[in-house]
């Protein structure tokens, strides 16, 4: 598999986000997989999910928010 360029890549954090800096950003619109990293450093390494990977683990956060 290639690495994707992520030069160009639109980098967001969540809305829930504070001003801490303990934040992870996710880039969409990348083919086939979900970068994140960590906000604190832009240039540091990416974690790349597959789209059904980060689809679950969103479900699985939410659902553990609504259990407390």
């Amino acid at each position: 598999m290639s690495t994707p360029k992520l030069e160009a890549t639109t980098w967001r954090k969540s809305s829930y986000s504070g001003q801490g800096g303990d934040c992870v950003e996710v880039a969409d619109g990348v083919s086939g997989i979900v970068p994140v990293r960590d906000s604190k450093d832009a240039t540091g390494p990416v974690v790349s999910f597959s789209g059904h990977s980060w689809s679950a683990f969103i479900a699985d956060v939410k659902a553990a928010r609504g259990s407390r």
